[in-house]
Parts: C-alpha cells; structure tokens; sequence
C-alpha cells in the first residue's frame, strides 16, 4: 500500500460578484531516492517504462511490490494478459482460477486441496501456493473472481441475444 498524506482544505473563491468555498484536495506520496549501480538498469528500467507507456516511478513501484510479492510468495510469479498484470502459479494458471476452483463449492473442505491437485493437473505445493497468496492477498484476487464471473455473464448474455435473433 503506498504512504500518502492527503490533505484537504477549503480555499475561498470569488467569481463575479459571488463569494464561494472551493474543497480541494491534495495527495502528497511518499518519495524515495534510488540510487543505481549498474546504469544499465535504470536504461532498462526507462526504455520498459517507454514501452508500456508509464512513467518510471510507476513501473518501478510495481517491480518493486511484485518483487516483493515474489520473495514472500516464491511459487508466484507475475504476468500480463488481457485484464493487465496478475498473479500466477510458476508454470500454471492464475491464482484466481485456482482459487475459484479450491474455495467453496460442493467439496468437503477437507479434500478441496487434492480435488484442486486432480482437477488442475498441479503439484500439490503450487495449489497450496496459490492459497497462501490468496490468503495475504484475499481483495485482488476475490476483485479478479468478481471481474471474470462478470465478463462471462455478458459474454452468455450476448450469446443468448445472438441466439434469440438468430431464431427469428
């Protein structure tokens, strides 16, 4: 989560022959100096910025948070797709697919981990993986759950439309 004091602060205004007060609100984040050793990487780190069309300081604090994420959570790497960055098991799914599979349903909860292990094809240490991630991460991942169930709601809704103009 990132440090910021936010203020806020009332700021009287006159337009016209009318006195008004103005809220504003100003967000000061927590800078922090970087010093490389190696230039090569602060290159890197600007022409990567470049390329994905964000500014240094946000692309290094992403590095830094999924790096970061990566030391707690060593089974969990990082990866773009369509929805932009998520979290993934090394060499499998995203941890939200794994999770909408292990958590709730019909499954006792005892047995949850090995039905995931059958119905993924994983090793059981990346399913219980992706569970710890999820359990230091619960908000991402249940948000990631949330957007996808949505966007297949609509992808049926639209296919049921299509279906319905189709029959005439």
């Amino acid at each position: 989560m990132a440090t910021a004091v936010v203020l806020v602060a009332w700021r009287p205004v006159r337009l016209v022959g009318l006195d008004l007060l103005i809220d504003y609100t100003v967000v000061m984040t927590h800078p922090v100096s970087i010093r490389f050793h190696d230039l090569r990487v602060a290159d890197q780190l600007k022409a990567e910025a470049v390329a994905r069309n964000a500014s240094t300081s946000s692309l290094a604090e992403e590095l830094i948070n999924e790096g970061l994420r990566t030391r707690r959570h060593p089974l969990v790497s990082f990866r773009d797709g369509p929805a932009g960055r998520r979290a993934s098991v090394i060499g499998g799914p995203d941890v939200w697919e794994v999770i909408e599979g292990l958590v709730g349903g019909d499954v006792p909860s005892a047995t949850r981990i090995t039905r995931a292990v059958e119905v993924f094809g994983l090793r059981r240490e990346l399913v219980e993986a992706a569970l710890a991630y999820y359990a230091e991460f619960t908000e991402e991942i249940d948000g990631q759950i949330d957007a996808n169930r949505s966007a297949a709601e609509d992808a049926e809704a639209q296919w049921r439309r299509q279906q319905e103009l189709l029959a005439g």
